[in-house]
């Protein structure tokens, strides 16, 4: 029997090696100055190492931060990300030893919920994460960009650098995050060597550049974009890649694309990583020109379930008991009474029986408790709960995450 040993990693050279089996799956070199670079963003003992035989051969780790959940409040979050097993010791429990350490490490430090990205979508489940997002994709030329009702412009825009933006941008995404639930939170470090950092050897396109809108003297909105160039018969067929755009207010908002989609000298803008209720689908006067495209993005699993469903709000006056299973995290099993008065524990007759799993892809209100029905994810124990968990569960806002971690 295979003896798998994880443990966190406790210098820089171990974190190369641990990040050595998801560089190999995306093809990039396991340098130290990835690790390095890496650093910025997890704290070491955050990061664990898989050995067998005293040798690394998986890696994962969870990055500290907080998800944004309906009502507005926010919850403390292990962000899953590198998770790897090389492949010549796939099938040996490596993984299952790796997520394991990573939830009991989320519990003991009082993470009410883990979030992830799958790049392979059949791994997580077992292990408690449902999809609990979607996200969409925009393609649209440059002569179908025009607005259902025209409106005369009153923003100010500047192109400001990194440093600027630095400044100005975090508390407009704070004010997006305290209305959508999905987002996560941004330290100074996250801000600077992440989301607004440009290192030529990594581009994708032109530049990064920065714009700040300004409505009545004071900042209203942002956009990161690059453009790439390309002429063809001495014409540009060019494209703006819109990287993200943050706006608090519908006015804002309105203001902010009417002058990204007047971007002169291209053929088409490109948007990724939107939420599926973006505002362009009333503001454009032909959004099926989107060509808009959804895929699945953050999946949650519930790490502590009370406390969980404790932080955020419910609608209406009514209640639902869940009988939730999670063999993983045990501690989670059990029934649960929630509604507008809040979440306790309870022995009451049951109304809806599902996995942990299931509970992930509701928590954000990017699923409802009927999609789980139709999807044989639950049972359904007394007539019409359903209908009520998902009348308690409503939110006004598509949960979104706006970049992946």
């Amino acid at each position: 029997m295979t003896t798998v040993e994880v443990r966190p990693c406790s210098s820089l050279e171990e974190l190369r090696e641990a990040l050595a089996p998801i560089n190999h799956y995306f093809g990039t070199d396991a340098t130290l100055e990835n690790a390095e670079r890496f650093a910025h963003w997890i704290e070491l003992e955050r990061m664990v190492a898989a050995r067998i035989d005293g040798e690394i051969v998986g890696g994962a780790g969870s990055m500290t931060f907080d998800v944004s959940v309906p009502g507005g409040a926010t919850v403390p979050t292990a962000g899953v990300t590198v998770v790897g097993v090389l492949p010549s010791h796939r099938r040996r429990g490596v993984l299952n030893a790796m997520m394991q350490t990573l939830l009991d490490d989320a519990r003991q430090r009082g993470d009410a919920i883990a979030a992830l990205w799958a790049s392979e979508g059949t791994i997580y489940g077992r292990y408690g994460f449902g999809p609990a997002a979607r996200i969409g994709e925009l393609t649209l030329a440059r002569e179908r960009t025009a607005f259902a009702e025209p409106f005369a412009p009153r923003g100010e825009f500047r192109l400001i650098d990194a440093d600027e933006a630095a400044v100005a941008f975090p508390p407009l995404y704070e004010q997006v995050r305290a209305q959508r639930p999905g987002l996560i939170s941004r330290d100074e470090a996250w801000w600077r060597t992440r989301r607004l950092a440009d290192d030529p050897a990594r581009r994708q396109g032109g530049p990064l550049t920065y714009a700040l809108l300004t409505l009545d003297g004071a900042p209203a909105a942002y956009a990161l974009y690059r453009v790439t160039q390309d002429w063809r018969a001495g014409a540009s067929k060019g494209t703006v890649r819109i990287v993200e755009a943050m706006a608090p207010t519908p006015a804002a908002a309105r203001e902010l694309w009417r002058w990204l989609l007047d971007f002169d000298w291209t053929s088409q803008f490109v948007a990724g990583m939107l939420p599926l209720d973006h505002p362009l689908f009333q503001l454009l006067a032909e959004p099926r020109r989107m060509a808009f495209t959804v895929s699945e993005a953050i999946c949650v699993r519930l790490v502590d379930v009370h406390a969980a469903l404790a932080a955020r709000t419910y609608s209406g006056d009514g209640e639902v008991v869940l009988d939730v299973s999670d063999e993983a995290a045990p501690w989670n099993t059990g029934r649960y009474r929630l509604g507008a008065g809040g979440v306790e524990h309870t022995d009451a007759d049951v109304d809806i029986s599902l996995g942990v799993a299931a509970l992930g892809s509701v928590y954000l209100g990017g699923f409802g408790f009927a999609d789980l029905a139709r999807g044989l994810r639950l049972d359904e124990l007394r007539p019409g709960a359903v209908d009520r968990a998902d009348a308690l569960f409503r939110t006004s806002a598509e949960p979104w995450c706006a970049e992946i971690f």
